[in-house]
């Protein structure tokens, strides 16, 4: 409902490498790190954006996207809805080219928003899921 696969094949394959991954901290227990990893095998550059600024999977972490000192193609966002629309709202400040909300990440104003910006958008999807899926259709 929230994206077709010709947004996601876009985000996926032409809206740049640099991912920056909001929620991703050392926790291994957490489905960022998971899918940080898969996006990392797709050749993807993750960059981890959590309030401890932690590293993570090889990548400098960052407190907050405005703390990024380089463009970001993707920002994909791994906290609950009530905080996801102000993501959004940073990422199209920081100039990125599209928002990902995560699995259960729903917030379709912020929806409406990132898209009126001109920014690609998918919500409440998994690229983890979305790479092999799309794959096997190619």
């Amino acid at each position: 409902m929230y994206a077709d696969d010709e947004t996601v094949r876009r985000i996926l394959q032409d809206s740049g490498d640099t991912w920056a991954v909001v929620g991703l901290s050392s926790n291994r227990s957490r489905a960022a790190y998971g899918v940080a990893e898969v996006l990392q095998r797709f050749g993807k550059r993750v960059v981890p954006v959590h309030p401890g600024a932690e590293s993570v999977h090889g990548e400098q972490g960052y407190a907050s996207l405005a703390d990024i000192p380089f463009p970001v193609d993707v920002v994909d966002v791994f906290v609950n809805s009530a905080l996801a629309g102000a993501v959004a709202d940073e990422a199209v400040a920081a100039g990125a080219k599209a928002v990902w909300f995560q699995l259960g990440v729903i917030d379709e104003k912020a929806y409406e928003r990132t898209r009126s910006a001109g920014l690609d958008m998918v919500m409440d999807r998994c690229p983890a899921i979305e790479i092999p899926r799309l794959s096997r259709r190619a």
